[in-house]
């Protein structure tokens, strides 16, 4: 990947794929039950405190139209309202929220539940806790997605699974992080030219700046071979499960062997005020791959609005990956992901879908 690429080509439907060219061609979402999403709980409820912890399911509803709901019910403003990550809305999920009730009055469920079609949504269960449901406070999500009209080889779409399974997949944000047709790069740059805009809306395309910029620098990496071997001069190092990051150090035999455990992750930019942790042939790559085009423009933009330099792990292992074919044409694929990560990234990898 090379030349002045516009951010726009780092949303997600132009970076290359680690595995080779596609080798599955699909329809997703033919119904919210084709993508189901379940949170992983990233602690227990303590029993006591303030706050009102629920698990929900909804289908056809997205996270902000449910917290909206459950505020309403609750009688409180949205503010009291907390949950761990955002869900899709064509989509059957389950998650947490939490509502802060300092009274410790809960209202009754009987009057929760939307119950309609093709929408609904149901409280599963409550449970007291002694805080808000903060941002990010999640084990991870897993997925149980229904590929229909299934094209390609079934040797061959296994065998990209089985290497999937083995080697992971280039850890992209996903396209939802760029807003509808990508827009949100391009308010991005005008807001670092100027326009003002809300605080939420910064917040969002700070967001969609960072991540088209780490993008573009795995995408080179991916097109260089070396996205997961985490060999390569200046390699950063992040643990697995973790934000714990160390080096650039000498390589060795030992953290190749880690590498190869998935013990530890090589490591991109997520750009930000400061130096660069990387060193060496990373580090220069990493400044070359945003040197050009409107790419200086986004690392100036970043590191003025006060974004410190961080990291994200360049490769990402869909957890428990399996599959099966409940007919010739229907491919059905289990597995978790970290929070963070994105089941439509690991879908990119087997090839092209209609409805994602």
């Amino acid at each position: 990947m090379s030349g002045a690429a516009s951010p726009g080509d780092d949303r997600g439907n132009h970076l290359p794929r680690a595995h080779g060219p596609a080798v599955l061609a699909a329809r997703i979402r033919a119904t919210p039950e084709d993508f189901r999403v379940d949170e992983l709980p990233g602690f227990e409820p303590s029993g006591s405190g303030e706050h009102l912890l629920l698990e929900i399911e909804k289908r056809g509803m997205n996270t902000a139209f449910a917290a909206r709901h459950i505020a309403a019910w609750a009688g409180v403003p949205e503010s009291a309202i907390g949950y761990a990550g955002l869900k899709d809305r064509h989509a059957v999920t389950r998650q947490r929220f939490s509502v802060h009730l300092p009274r410790r009055v809960a209202p009754d469920s009987a009057g929760f539940d939307i119950e309609g079609e093709p929408e609904y949504l149901r409280l599963l269960r409550h449970d007291w806790h002694s805080r808000k449901l903060p941002r990010g406070a999640l084990a991870g999500n897993r997925f149980v997605l229904v590929l229909r009209d299934a094209q390609g080889d079934r040797a061959a779409v296994e065998a990209r699974l089985q290497a999937m399974a083995a080697r992971g997949v280039p850890n992209y944000f996903g396209e939802q992080r760029f807003g509808r047709g990508g827009d949100n790069l391009t308010h991005a740059l005008a807001m670092f030219a100027g326009r003002r805009v809300g605080r939420e809306q910064r917040g969002l395309l700070l967001s969609a700046a960072r991540s088209a910029a780490f993008n573009r620098v795995l995408a080179a990496r991916v097109e260089a071979g070396d996205w997961d071997t985490g060999m390569v001069e200046g390699e950063v190092w992040m643990l697995d499960g973790s934000r714990s990051v160390f080096g650039p150090e000498p390589l060795d035999a030992a953290l190749a062997a880690r590498v190869a455990a998935f013990d530890i992750h090589p490591t991109g930019p997520l750009w930000g005020r400061g130096e660069l942790r990387s060193a060496g042939r990373v580090a220069a790559l990493e400044h070359a791959m945003l040197a050009d085009g409107a790419w200086p423009r986004v690392r100036d933009g970043l590191e003025k609005a006060g974004l410190k330099q961080e990291r994200r792990a360049l490769r990402l292992r869909p957890d428990a990956l399996a599959w099966a074919w409940p007919s010739p044409d229907t491919l059905r694929l289990e597995f978790a992901l970290p929070p963070g990560t994105y089941a439509t990234v690991v879908l990119a990898e087997l090839g092209d879908f209609n409805g994602t």
